[in-house]
Protein backbone atom coordinates (compact mmCIF):
# COMPACT_ATOMS: atom_id res chain seq x y z
CA UNK A 1 0.00 0.00 0.00
CA UNK A 2 2.92 2.28 0.92
CA UNK A 3 4.41 1.61 -2.76
CA UNK A 4 1.65 2.66 -4.46
CA UNK A 5 0.91 5.93 -2.33
CA UNK A 6 4.46 6.80 -3.57
CA UNK A 7 4.27 5.80 -6.69
CA UNK A 8 1.51 7.88 -7.36
CA UNK A 9 3.02 10.79 -5.44
CA UNK A 10 5.56 10.65 -7.65
CA UNK A 11 3.47 10.17 -10.16
CA UNK A 12 1.29 13.48 -9.67
CA UNK A 13 4.44 15.08 -8.91
CA UNK A 14 5.83 14.55 -12.25
CA UNK A 15 2.48 16.05 -14.33
CA UNK A 16 2.53 18.84 -11.85
CA UNK A 17 5.68 19.89 -12.40
CA UNK A 18 5.19 19.55 -16.46
CA UNK A 19 2.30 21.52 -15.95
CA UNK A 20 4.33 24.62 -14.06
CA UNK A 21 6.89 24.24 -16.29
CA UNK A 22 4.91 24.37 -19.73
CA UNK A 23 7.08 23.95 -23.22
CA UNK A 24 7.95 27.63 -24.19
CA UNK A 25 5.57 28.50 -27.08
CA UNK A 26 6.62 28.83 -30.38
CA UNK A 27 6.06 32.74 -31.41
CA UNK A 28 3.40 33.36 -34.12
CA UNK A 29 4.89 33.91 -37.98
CA UNK A 30 4.91 37.98 -39.04
CA UNK A 31 4.34 38.16 -42.43
CA UNK A 32 5.22 42.14 -42.63
CA UNK A 33 8.68 41.01 -41.60
CA UNK A 34 8.73 38.06 -43.52
CA UNK A 35 7.93 40.37 -46.89
CA UNK A 36 11.05 42.63 -45.75
CA UNK A 37 13.47 39.96 -45.88
CA UNK A 38 11.21 38.62 -48.96
CA UNK A 39 12.13 41.96 -50.54
CA UNK A 40 16.18 41.93 -49.63
CA UNK A 41 17.06 38.12 -49.63
CA UNK A 42 14.37 36.12 -51.73
CA UNK A 43 13.28 38.48 -54.73
CA UNK A 44 15.80 38.38 -56.89
CA UNK A 45 14.96 35.10 -57.80
CA UNK A 46 11.91 34.16 -56.78
CA UNK A 47 9.96 37.25 -57.33
CA UNK A 48 8.90 40.24 -54.43
CA UNK A 49 5.39 38.43 -54.30
CA UNK A 50 6.88 35.05 -54.80
CA UNK A 51 6.08 34.56 -58.37
CA UNK A 52 9.94 33.78 -59.90
CA UNK A 53 10.25 34.34 -63.68
CA UNK A 54 12.68 32.13 -64.00
CA UNK A 55 11.97 28.41 -64.56
CA UNK A 56 15.12 27.00 -62.46
CA UNK A 57 13.82 28.78 -59.63
CA UNK A 58 10.68 27.88 -57.88
CA UNK A 59 7.47 30.33 -57.21
CA UNK A 60 6.80 30.11 -53.46
CA UNK A 61 3.68 32.64 -53.71
CA UNK A 62 0.90 30.36 -51.94
CA UNK A 63 3.29 27.40 -50.82
CA UNK A 64 2.58 26.10 -47.92
CA UNK A 65 4.70 28.23 -45.30
CA UNK A 66 5.60 24.82 -43.64
CA UNK A 67 7.27 23.52 -46.31
CA UNK A 68 8.73 26.59 -46.96
CA UNK A 69 10.19 26.44 -43.32
CA UNK A 70 11.01 22.92 -43.45
CA UNK A 71 13.65 23.08 -46.91
CA UNK A 72 14.88 26.54 -45.85
CA UNK A 73 16.18 24.90 -42.28
CA UNK A 74 17.28 21.94 -44.30
CA UNK A 75 19.22 23.72 -46.66
CA UNK A 76 20.71 25.92 -43.76
CA UNK A 77 21.95 22.33 -41.70
CA UNK A 78 22.79 20.74 -45.11
CA UNK A 79 20.61 17.81 -45.25
CA UNK A 80 19.55 19.53 -49.10
CA UNK A 81 22.36 20.40 -50.99
CA UNK A 82 22.58 23.66 -52.96
CA UNK A 83 25.17 25.85 -52.56
CA UNK A 84 23.15 29.26 -53.53
CA UNK A 85 20.65 28.26 -50.73
CA UNK A 86 22.67 27.28 -48.11
CA UNK A 87 24.33 31.03 -47.93
CA UNK A 88 20.68 32.55 -47.96
CA UNK A 89 19.31 30.21 -45.43
CA UNK A 90 22.52 30.27 -43.25
CA UNK A 91 21.66 34.27 -42.18
CA UNK A 92 18.02 33.61 -41.23
CA UNK A 93 17.27 32.47 -37.70
CA UNK A 94 14.42 30.08 -36.82
CA UNK A 95 11.61 33.27 -36.50
CA UNK A 96 13.24 34.59 -39.86
CA UNK A 97 11.75 31.11 -41.76
CA UNK A 98 8.48 30.82 -39.91
CA UNK A 99 8.01 34.86 -41.42
CA UNK A 100 9.48 34.58 -44.71
CA UNK A 101 7.37 31.53 -45.24
CA UNK A 102 4.42 33.05 -44.20
CA UNK A 103 4.66 36.13 -46.00
CA UNK A 104 4.93 33.71 -49.30
CA UNK A 105 1.92 31.82 -48.39
CA UNK A 106 -0.38 34.64 -48.26
CA UNK A 107 0.80 35.55 -51.93
CA UNK A 108 -1.52 35.08 -54.78
CA UNK A 109 0.34 32.35 -57.15
CA UNK A 110 -0.16 33.62 -60.86
CA UNK A 111 -1.48 30.49 -62.74
CA UNK A 112 0.62 29.02 -65.85
CA UNK A 113 -0.02 26.55 -69.13
CA UNK A 114 1.56 23.40 -69.44
CA UNK A 115 3.92 24.24 -72.46
CA UNK A 116 4.48 20.79 -74.20
CA UNK A 117 0.41 20.10 -75.22
CA UNK A 118 1.87 17.03 -76.67
CA UNK A 119 2.55 14.95 -73.17
CA UNK A 120 -0.25 16.53 -71.49
CA UNK A 121 -2.26 13.25 -71.45
CA UNK A 122 0.65 11.39 -70.58
CA UNK A 123 1.46 13.40 -67.49
CA UNK A 124 -1.91 13.25 -66.68
CA UNK A 125 -2.28 9.70 -66.73
CA UNK A 126 0.45 10.14 -64.42
CA UNK A 127 -0.45 12.19 -62.29
CA UNK A 128 -3.93 10.98 -61.52
CA UNK A 129 -3.27 7.10 -61.48
CA UNK A 130 -0.06 6.41 -61.10
CA UNK A 131 2.14 3.53 -63.00
CA UNK A 132 0.39 0.16 -61.38
CA UNK A 133 3.23 -1.90 -62.63
CA UNK A 134 6.23 -0.30 -61.24
CA UNK A 135 4.26 0.30 -58.05
CA UNK A 136 4.54 4.04 -58.69
CA UNK A 137 1.42 5.76 -56.94
CA UNK A 138 -0.67 8.63 -58.39
CA UNK A 139 0.94 12.05 -57.44
CA UNK A 140 -2.48 13.18 -56.67
CA UNK A 141 -3.13 10.68 -53.94
CA UNK A 142 -0.65 13.05 -51.85
CA UNK A 143 -0.58 16.59 -53.58
CA UNK A 144 -4.17 16.54 -54.65
CA UNK A 145 -6.45 16.48 -57.97
CA UNK A 146 -5.36 20.29 -58.32
CA UNK A 147 -1.72 20.12 -57.02
CA UNK A 148 -2.50 22.09 -53.79
CA UNK A 149 -0.81 20.00 -51.65
CA UNK A 150 -1.55 19.45 -47.57
CA UNK A 151 -0.24 21.83 -45.41
CA UNK A 152 2.13 20.72 -43.15
CA UNK A 153 2.57 17.01 -45.24
CA UNK A 154 2.90 17.46 -49.17
CA UNK A 155 4.26 20.51 -50.66
CA UNK A 156 1.98 23.13 -53.46
CA UNK A 157 2.72 21.70 -57.17
CA UNK A 158 -0.10 23.52 -59.34
CA UNK A 159 1.30 26.36 -61.81
CA UNK A 160 5.03 25.76 -60.96
CA UNK A 161 7.72 25.92 -63.59
CA UNK A 162 7.86 22.79 -65.07
CA UNK A 163 11.85 22.81 -65.21
CA UNK A 164 12.19 23.19 -62.12
CA UNK A 165 9.52 20.32 -60.99
CA UNK A 166 11.62 18.04 -63.50
CA UNK A 167 14.76 18.86 -62.00
CA UNK A 168 13.52 18.28 -58.67
CA UNK A 169 12.38 14.84 -59.80
CA UNK A 170 15.89 14.02 -61.59
CA UNK A 171 17.08 14.96 -58.48
CA UNK A 172 15.42 12.88 -56.09
CA UNK A 173 16.12 10.00 -59.00
CA UNK A 174 19.77 10.74 -59.13
CA UNK A 175 20.02 10.67 -55.25
CA UNK A 176 21.33 14.51 -55.91
CA UNK A 177 18.62 15.50 -53.00
CA UNK A 178 17.98 12.96 -50.48
CA UNK A 179 15.99 14.78 -47.98
CA UNK A 180 12.84 12.95 -48.89
CA UNK A 181 13.10 8.96 -49.35
CA UNK A 182 9.22 8.53 -51.10
CA UNK A 183 10.05 10.97 -53.11
CA UNK A 184 13.41 9.33 -53.75
CA UNK A 185 11.46 6.12 -54.67
CA UNK A 186 9.32 7.58 -57.13
CA UNK A 187 11.43 9.42 -59.18
CA UNK A 188 13.60 5.95 -59.35
CA UNK A 189 10.67 4.41 -61.49
CA UNK A 190 9.99 6.93 -63.78
CA UNK A 191 11.94 6.92 -66.58
CA UNK A 192 13.36 10.54 -67.94
CA UNK A 193 10.37 10.88 -70.48
CA UNK A 194 7.86 10.46 -67.62
CA UNK A 195 9.40 12.55 -65.34
CA UNK A 196 9.61 15.32 -67.89
CA UNK A 197 5.48 14.35 -69.05
CA UNK A 198 4.18 14.69 -65.32
CA UNK A 199 6.01 17.65 -64.89
CA UNK A 200 4.55 19.30 -67.90
CA UNK A 201 1.50 18.60 -66.41
CA UNK A 202 1.47 19.60 -63.03
CA UNK A 203 2.75 23.28 -64.25
CA UNK A 204 -0.72 23.55 -66.16
CA UNK A 205 -2.99 22.92 -62.62
CA UNK A 206 -4.67 25.19 -61.15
Amino acid sequence: MKINMLLAVAGLSLVTGALANPAPAVPKADPAKGKVIAEQVCAACHGADGNSVAAANPSLASQHAEYIAKQLHEFKSGKRQNAIMLGMASTLSEDDMRNVAAYFNEQKLKPREAADKTTIKAGATIYRGGVADRKVPACMACHGPAGAGIPGQYPHLGAQHAGYVEAQMLAFKKGERANNKVMSDIAARLSDTEIKAVSNYVSGLR
